[in-house]
């Protein structure tokens, strides 16, 4: 054959002329080839090529280079990915817990030990790479759990999903209503004081009613609640206790948010008065929190009032909040909120009643306009 450059007679099927050294034909792709994305050149004069999979950024000072160093990476991380050892659902999850342990509070780990004992239980002792449609996986698992539970859930398979190296899919979740959760508006709040007064729930009811979230609840100590000459008094909100791995109370390190740790006014005289006789670095409420809750609501549920719990009574402030015109800021610092967003999205609700009202000023006010 001849070169299709010089002309001079070359060997048959020569990928490249002895004389010239020009391309003869188009070199076949290996089978195994490295693919890498096309190099950008920068303003700089460097050319820039972003490996999506192994999240990296490569720059040099010419194309080639860019090329060559690009598919030495990806040839690693493939391979890596290759001897990687399979990993199931659950022992990913179980690895992150390990890994994490240190750091994460204890009931973050509990809430990873509850989805590994009772989350996407089919599949769990499955190689998490290998489930290609999770999508159907989380459909599946809400036809048996409400959304707020596949939300969760999800999110602790996702997490483990990046701790291991693999980049979570995007995946529909079910909707649930963050903000239609129940609370007690100003007249369920009157019919409510004087139904747990005496009951071994009251000391934590009134002090979800001042805002306190159920680890601070538990948390507090007598001496936090710190009593003046002029007879006022305020609850100094310091630290937490949450339910560990294994069911049992205990101190976390740090806070929820860096607002949590606030000093609030007694509002409701009623608490000074149950405020039980113990040493002052001894805890005030000594029911655990599952009977806390379930006193609460089931107080509730005998007076055909919303089955709040803590959490509930706790929103339930802040809507009273709204109700006797505080202001905004005023109800963010003294519920340990550190954005207005979420006191908007989560709790603050404004009742049917203040709606009605409001909306009868507003016709008596068009009412009044002459035609």
């Amino acid at each position: 054959m001849k070169c299709k450059s010089c002309g001079r007679e070359i060997e048959a099927n020569s990928v490249f002329c002895n004389w010239c050294g020009e391309k003869q034909i188009k070199e076949r792709k290996k089978k195994d080839e490295i693919k890498v994305p096309s190099p950008r050149k920068l303003a700089s004069g460097n050319w820039r090529i972003y490996l999506d999979a192994e999240k990296q950024s490569i720059t040099e000072p010419t194309r080639d280079k860019c090329i060559a160093k690009a598919k030495a990476i990806r040839a690693g991380f493939i391979e890596q990915k290759k001897l990687a050892p399979k990993l199931t659902v659950k022992e990913a999850i179980q690895k992150m817990m390990d890994g994490k342990s240190e750091i994460i509070s204890p009931a973050t780990y509990r809430g990873y030990d509850i989805v590994l004992r009772h989350g996407f239980q089919q599949y769990m002792n499955t190689d998490i790479s290998a489930i290609i449609d999770w999508q159907s996986v989380v459909n599946e698992e809400s036809k048996h759990v409400s959304a707020k539970t596949v939300f969760n859930r999800w999110n602790v398979i996702s997490a483990a999903m990046r701790y291991v190296g693999i980049t979570p899919p995007k995946v529909e979740l079910p909707k649930f209503n963050k903000g239609g959760l129940p609370y007690l508006d100003y007249e369920q709040i009157q019919a409510f004081i004087p139904l747990i007064r005496g009951k071994t729930c009251e000391l934590a009811a009134l002090l979800a009613l001042h805002s306190l979230r159920l680890s601070e609840l538990v948390d507090l100590k007598r001496k936090d609640i710190i009593t003046s000459k002029d007879g006022s008094a305020t609850i100094n909100v310091s630290g937490a206790r949450v339910l560990d791995f294994n069911n049992k109370l205990v101190e976390k390190d740090t806070n929820k948010t860096y607002a949590s740790k606030r000093q609030i006014p007694v509002v409701i005289p009623r608490l000074l008065e149950i405020l039980p006789d113990v040493k002052p670095d001894e805890y005030i409420v000594q029911l655990t929190p599952q009977a806390i809750g379930k006193q609460i609501n089931k107080i509730c549920k005998a007076n055909n009032l919303p089955l709040v719990s803590v959490h509930g009574l706790r929103r339930s402030f802040a809507s009273l909040g709204y109700h006797l015109g505080w202001p905004e800021l005023r109800t963010m610092s003294f519920g340990g909120w550190t954005n207005m967003g979420t006191v908007h999205d989560h709790y603050l609700r404004e009742s049917q009643k203040d709606i009605d009202q409001h909306s009868e000023k507003m016709r008596d006010f068009y009412k009044n306009i002459q035609p």
